[in-house]
């Protein structure tokens, strides 16, 4: 199955006790179908190399914003650190059906932000959707490189608030939001000035 026939539903991060268990950022609005869940996929860090890997949900509990699995065949530590990266998948055939307006957060990955308030300037890619460290949802935008000598390439953090929502083409890859006035300043690089003025206080 290719690439897009997958929806990603966790992603793996570290160990989490002796048995095997595998504690994982949730990457669905919809958690709770895991207890009906027990065929699930992996798919390494490397996904143009390798193939999904069918797994077995044996158990799974919810620890504080993010969940761990016990999957079966995994029963040590140092089977589980293997699958440090791995992405949690279920087939696109199998996802919870959505409320009309809603939107996956998966195929929010790759999408482009354009900022209607600055005459549709594109923003940048969605790389990744941080559902954990806020209330709202962290779009993770890969700003392209700007500006005199080209600025390295430098993610911002775009709350995905409805208020600034004004639409979502998933097939076009398009994000289109009003972005309140100063907030992509709030993540731009320090001017070398900036950089300059700071080491001259720390020495005063």
């Amino acid at each position: 199955m290719p690439p897009s026939d997958w929806v990603i539903v966790a992603r793996l991060l570290r160990t989490h006790g002796r048995r095997g268990e595998i504690i994982a950022d949730i990457l669905t609005d919809f958690p709770e179908r895991f207890e009906e869940r027990r065929r699930l996929f992996l798919i390494p860090p490397e996904r143009l190399h390798s193939r999904p890997r069918e797994i077995e949900l044996e158990s799974h509990w919810f620890f504080r914003s993010k969940i761990v699995f016990k999957f079966k065949g995994i029963e040590s530590i140092n089977d589980a650190e293997p699958l440090r990266g791995f992405e949690v998948a279920v087939p696109q055939s199998e996802r919870a059906p959505l409320e009309e307006g809603s939107v996956y957060v998966g195929d929010l990955i790759g999408c482009h932000v354009i900022d209607l308030g600055r005459n549709g300037v594109d923003i940048g890619e969605v790389v990744d959707v941080d559902s954990a460290s806020s209330s709202t949802s962290l779009l993770v935008v890969r700003r392209p490189s700007s500006g005199p000598g080209k600025r390295k390439e430098q993610d911002a953090l775009i709350p995905f608030a409805k208020a600034w929502l004004e639409a979502i083409d998933v097939e076009q890859q398009r994000i289109e939001m009003r972005l309140p006035a100063g907030l992509l300043e709030i993540n731009a690089p320090m001017t070398k000035e900036e950089q300059r003025e700071i080491e001259t206080r720390n020495k005063e």
